[in-house]
């Protein structure tokens, strides 16, 4: 069953119209997401790399945030589906000339678009835009602020489930700046969901958040123990651009005792993979050594977050489609 909170993310048959935030959602859901991205998985093999399920669809990449790695999946992913894609940046927007997001939102759904994937540095702005697009339209949530990175922290478990198999035997670390960081808290969401056997946060004091143990996590300071028998390592960078004050020393003394180098990392199993949602800073949170070592994961999960976003994207715009049949 899901939350009373998420009746604006799940139709009244338990489908997926809004993608708002792993919070809240069930299990089922979540490997509902994983399989139909595993069915997706194989289309960029292909010569022709498209599967006709959007055909006639018009997806909107409303970014006002900058972003390369998400924009540019989400409109390969929409592509691969065949729908229309336009993408929208906040500095050719007219919100910068001072129109208000509403009257933005009501434009485009004069257009005719059907989903809107949105990227916004305030949190809550996906769900904003949600409560009011029109009733045919799906939103996608693809990074607000501190609050979450819901698609981000799915194709994370889609790689983890596709080199480790179940989720229920593995010890995870997360490691790095988790105060300012909305993919932590998605992925904590979703490991705690999918059942995974023990979750880790790893960092200085100053970058843990308060009362985050209640997310169902240990937390731990230091590096070699927080690692010490994990089965996947996720590697956050530092989010300085959301900081406030100084809460570093520099960046040279947090990758002494906090940057991931592979003689820190033989206390973890010794097939760990690590993992890192990118842009990644070496020497900072990585050692290159270890960001293109046998273990590194990074450029997979990449590629994972194609067939993520195909899934999200395909099963929200069928609820909708379904509604509008009328299907039980």
């Amino acid at each position: 069953m899901q939350s009373p909170g998420d009746t604006l993310q799940i139709d009244a048959h338990g489908r997926l119209k809004h993608f708002l935030s792993i919070e809240g959602l069930n299990r089922e859901l979540l490997v509902n997401i994983l399989d139909t991205a595993e069915s997706f998985a194989g289309v960029g093999e292909r010569a022709v790399k498209k599967v006709p399920l959007l055909r006639g669809k018009t997806i909107v990449n409303l970014f006002f945030e900058p972003s390369t790695r998400t924009r540019t999946t989400f409109e390969l992913a929409a592509k691969r589906l065949s729908a229309d894609v336009l993408n929208i940046s906040a500095t050719t927007s007219s919100t910068t000339k001072g129109e208000s997001l509403l009257d933005t939102l009501r434009t485009l759904e004069a257009m005719h678009c059907d989903m809107f994937i949105v990227r916004h540095a305030e949190s809550g702005a996906a769900h904003f835009i949600a409560r009011h697009a029109a009733p045919h339209i799906s939103v996608i949530n693809g990074g607000d602020g501190r609050h979450a990175h819901p698609t981000q922290a799915m194709l994370d478990m889609f790689t983890i489930r596709r080199q480790k198999g179940d989720f229920s035997s593995l010890k995870v670390a997360i490691v790095g700046d988790v105060a300012h960081s909305r993919v932590a808290r998605s992925q904590i969401h979703a490991l705690v969901t999918l059942g995974a056997a023990e979750v880790r946060i790893v960092a200085p004091r100053t970058l843990v958040p308060p009362g985050i143990q209640s997310m169902g996590v240990s937390v731990h300071h230091d590096l070699r123990s927080g690692l010490r028998d994990t089965d996947v390592v996720i590697l956050l960078r530092l989010q300085n651009e959301r900081m406030q004050g100084a809460l570093l020393p520099s960046s040279h003394e947090y990758f002494q005792y906090y940057g991931v180098t592979e003689e820190k990392l033989a206390t973890a199993a010794s097939d760990a993979i690590v993992m890192h949602p990118g842009p990644l800073n070496r020497g900072v949170e990585i050692d290159s050594d270890v960001a293109d070592g046998a273990r590194s994961v990074i450029l997979r999960q990449v590629s994972y977050g194609i067939a993520i976003r195909m899934a999200v994207m395909s099963m929200a715009i069928g609820s909708h489609a379904a509604a509008d049949r009328g299907d039980d």
